[in-house]
């Protein structure tokens, strides 16, 4: 049984840090990219970062560049994503995903893949940020 199972969310105030983590099970989890998306109130859900089993990783939210860190350890079936300055704006659910690597993907530098490409996905965790 695949399970995708967020943690590490709560509430800070505007310029803290949170820490993410999601713990994967259930399947072969060097074979797939992980992946972070987010969905504000009212908001469609749209990617943050995604990095492939190499560690190679892409930031899809440009407002995330330099603030944020996607990792993941293999060995314990862990992704985490460290988030720094955090903004008002970052509030949102946010989920971890896994994607099977499609044919002829990348393993050292993943593109953003849809959502619809996206195998599993966890129940998410709730950021918010206060001003």
């Amino acid at each position: 049984q695949v399970q995708l199972v967020e943690s590490g969310g709560g509430s800070v105030q505007a310029g803290g840090s949170l820490r993410l983590s999601c713990a994967a099970s259930g399947y072969t989890y060097n074979a797939y990219y992980m992946g972070w998306f987010r969905q504000a109130p009212g908001k469609e859900r749209e990617g943050v970062a995604v990095i492939a089993p190499s560690g190679g990783s892409t930031y899809c939210a440009d407002n995330v560049k330099g603030r944020f860190t996607i990792s993941r350890d293999n060995g314990k079936k862990m992704l985490y994503l460290q988030m720094n300055s955090l903004k008002p704006e970052d509030t949102a659910m946010y989920y971890c995903a896994a994607a099977r690597i499609p044919p002829g993907g990348s393993w050292l530098s993943p593109r953003c893949l849809e959502q619809r490409e996206y195998d599993y996905w966890g129940q998410g965790t709730q950021v918010t940020v206060s001003s």
